[in-house]
């Protein structure tokens, strides 16, 4: 890892920072692909697929702030969330089209933001073993290594999505983001 390229996860840690490493690259790897775009660009769908990247930078909004509230400590999921969603697993992906690239950016942005507060947090108390609020489908404890893993699943998922999607927006493709990257909220029209 460098300046450069801060996401990047470390060549030897211990596991937590290999797997918040992990992460954070997945990430900054997604918030890159969905990067500088307009609402028009925001609002792309390819195929008969109803993915936006508008959609997913929602989506993963609310699952940054459910799983680092509700399943981590059992807290309320909280604002902008609370008020507005009523549990309803489509309504991320079907409301972003009437949301801002401003509000769309500051809201995936806000809630990453608290989720890593809440994970070093929670790090700091008990470690990667330690149990979390949510259960499994019979009762059985989980750790929060669970937690963190699922969110590495949920983002090599929809980072995946993100890359075709931007292809098909304007034909960004690539890997990582080039080094020195930082984000920013998009006002690039789209071609």
């Amino acid at each position: 890892m460098s300046d450069d390229t801060p996401w990047e996860p470390p060549m030897d840690g211990t596991e937590a920072e290999h797997l918040l490493g992990a992460l954070d690259r997945l990430r900054t790897t997604f918030r890159w692909k969905a990067a500088d775009l307009d609402a028009a660009g925001l609002r792309t769908r390819i195929g008969a697929s109803s993915l936006t990247l508008g959609g997913l930078l929602k989506h993963l909004a609310v699952v940054e702030d459910d799983v680092s509230a509700q399943r981590l400590s059992g807290a309320p999921i909280g604002e902008p969330w609370e008020s507005s969603w009523a549990g309803d697993h489509d309504w991320p992906f079907t409301s972003a089209a009437d949301d801002s690239p401003e509000q769309l950016y500051a809201s995936w942005d806000d809630a990453v933001a608290r989720s890593r507060g809440r994970l070093t947090a929670a790090l700091a108390e008990g470690g990667l073993d330690q149990r979390v609020h949510l259960t499994g489908p019979e009762d059985e404890p989980v750790g929060l290594r669970r937690l963190v893993c699922d969110l590495i699943e949920e983002y090599g998922r929809h980072t995946g999505h993100a890359d075709l999607l931007r292809e098909a927006v304007d034909g960004l493709v690539g890997e990582d983001p080039p080094a020195g990257w930082h984000p920013r909220v998009g006002r690039r029209p789209v071609g």
